[in-house]
């Protein structure tokens, strides 16, 4: 019955999608709303779709696992909104353009680097999307029993449905409206766990003890398998079969159900902190257990912060503005918005801490949010909470895929295969109908994780594109196209072949896995060693003059 509380979201955004078809006549009503939104509603809209699963559960969950150095990921997500509110919010608006592609070619001058910037944008967004139908699927089963595939079919449909009735300007009411529901139904939870839980548990909570030994009896189900370091003799559980580990490796096979019994020491994962341990309360973070917490810090930091400036699907939302400053004043309410939001993540991951730490055995960690009020309350008052959660959690999927999907439509439709409002409609529901087979095949991916890795690549991509592209002259196509590929293949390039390979944990790992801090720098210097060979494109000076000229002043 929990999993029901999506259902009034899941219908408030088709009804205000049904609303959008009246005002949809054209490509710049689908694609930018015809740059009419106002600045307090479309920051409102940017923070409702930027508040992904990686934010609503992933940020608690990754604190669960990785300790509270996690804590570093809200910090590069709001300061990414002050660097584009400083470098890109307002030239970007004046460029005049509708996506990321657009203003390759408008500033460039090049069809092909407007072809392979779509490309660009469809990798970034799908990295970006998978996870949030994931999300969807992993807490429908989690809180209501339900198959995973149905909270990612039900996900993927509601936001094609309403994208192809509505475009941009539903996507914007719909955003807005769900940045308000999250922030509440985040919020009021946090308090009220806060209150039912006790001093001694706050106090816990803010001091955490080593989770050396399982309290009480506690089932663990892993979602994958498991390579447990034992360090001391325990009989565990197997689904249903006592079963003795001795001290060494041991792996717990995907899907198996183990139970510990009480006072047995808790095993360890390697490369993961056990909750509550020296390293885990280190507020720095070393995801991968590579030994250089402050270089993974710092590269996560660089992903995240640089990335935010390069999602195709927040540089669209400043096209819907009026004018640059109107642009300018979006970029400055939402970096409000989203540092009230981002105080609350800690809460929930640090009671996680000491009340789920199961879930760092079993790798569930992304459901901690919602697990955690049948937890401290397993009554009515969890059952309430933990559906106002369920909700909250839907409307964060469903407001950032709106986006995601719209910047992959506009890639397809608009740069790719350039058509009309019915074509940018059948891209909302075939790219949709792409993303989804895809989620059902990564039920186990950590949210988090993959998110980061969207910001990693949209860092070394079209960041250096933007920057560069507003704020230097002497930028040409051939520079943008060489530095772009190279950001690309040493972004997710890098990454993919880590997953292959499957290093040991050390700095070889941390440098495949978390690539940012290198490959960042190096498709900036790319862009323009090569771009210095070169020569400028025709009009560069006046190009430059419009994104740097107040339009509001022009009639002075």
């Amino acid at each position: 019955m929990i999993a029901l509380a999506a259902l009034p979201v899941i219908l408030a955004t088709l009804l205000i999608g049904a609303r959008g078809v009246a005002t949809l006549r054209s490509t710049s009503d689908f694609l930018v709303a015809s740059r009419r939104i106002s600045p307090t509603l479309n920051a409102a809209a940017v923070s409702g779709e930027y508040l992904s699963a990686a934010s609503f559960l992933g940020v608690a969950g990754l604190v669960v696992k990785n300790g509270v150095g996690a804590l570093w990921y809200p910090v590069g997500f709001t300061a990414g909104y002050l660097l584009m509110l400083v470098l890109v919010a307002a030239p970007m608006r004046r460029t005049g353009a509708l996506t990321v592609p657009d203003f390759a070619e408008a500033r460039l001058g090049s069809p092909r680097l407007r072809r392979f910037s779509a490309l660009v944008v469809l990798v970034i967004a799908g990295l970006y999307l998978v996870p949030q139908f994931t999300a969807a699927g992993q807490v429908l089963r989690v809180v209501g029993g339900s198959p995973y595939w149905v909270g990612v079919v039900v996900a993927g449909a509601s936001v094609a449905i309403t994208l192809a009735l509505g475009g941009m300007r539903a996507a914007t009411y719909v955003q807005a409206f769900q940045f308000v529901l999250k922030l509440v139904l985040f919020i009021v939870p946090a308090l009220w766990l806060l209150l039912a839980v006790g001093a001694d548990t706050r106090h816990q909570a803010l001091h955490p003890a080593e989770y050396s030994r399982f309290p009480v009896a506690t089932e663990v189900q892993f979602r994958l398998d498991t390579r447990l370091e034992v360090l001391e003799p325990i009989t565990v559980l197997a689904d249903g079969v006592p079963l003795t580990l001795g001290p060494g490796e041991h792996v717990a096979p995907e899907e198996g159900r183990w139970v510990f019994p009480a006072d047995g020491r808790v095993p360890g994962i390697r490369g993961v902190a056990l909750p509550g341990s020296e390293s885990w309360q280190r507020p720095l973070l070393d995801t991968a257990g590579s030994g250089h917490p402050l270089l993974a810090t710092w590269s996560v930091l660089v992903a995240t912060a640089l990335g935010t400036m390069g999602l195709p699907h927040v540089i669209v939302r400043f096209h819907t503005s009026p004018d640059g400053r109107s642009a300018r004043r979006t970029a400055a309410i939402t970096v409000g918005l989203l540092g009230t939001f981002y105080l609350f993540p800690a809460v929930y991951g640090l009671l996680g801490g000491i009340l789920l730490p199961e879930l760092y055995l079993s790798g569930g960690t992304d459901t901690a949010v919602v697990a955690l009020p049948s937890r401290v309350d397993p009554g009515v008052a969890g059952t309430v909470f933990t559906a106002l959660l369920t909700a909250g959690a839907f409307a964060a999927f469903l407001a950032t895929s709106l986006g995601l999907v719209l910047a992959m439509a506009g890639a397809v439709a608009h740069d790719l295969l350039p058509g009309g409002l019915r074509r940018l409609r059948v891209s909302a529901i075939a790219t949709t109908a792409a993303v989804v087979p895809l989620a059902l095949f990564a039920a186990r991916i950590d949210v988090g994780a993959v998110v980061t890795s969207a910001f990693a690549v949209a860092a070394s991509t079209f960041c250096p594109l933007l920057v560069l592209g507003i704020w230097w002259r002497r930028l040409t196509a051939r520079g943008a196209f060489v530095g772009m590929a190279v950001g690309l293949l040493s972004s997710a390039g890098v990454m993919g072949a880590s997953l292959l390979l499957r290093p040991d944990p050390g700095l070889g790992a941390l440098l495949l896995g978390q690539p940012a801090l290198w490959s960042v720098p190096l498709a900036f210097l790319t862009m323009i060693a090569v771009s210095l060979a070169g020569h400028p494109p025709p009009g560069a000076e006046s190009t430059m003059l419009r994104l740097h000229l107040d339009e509001t002043r022009s009639d002075a």
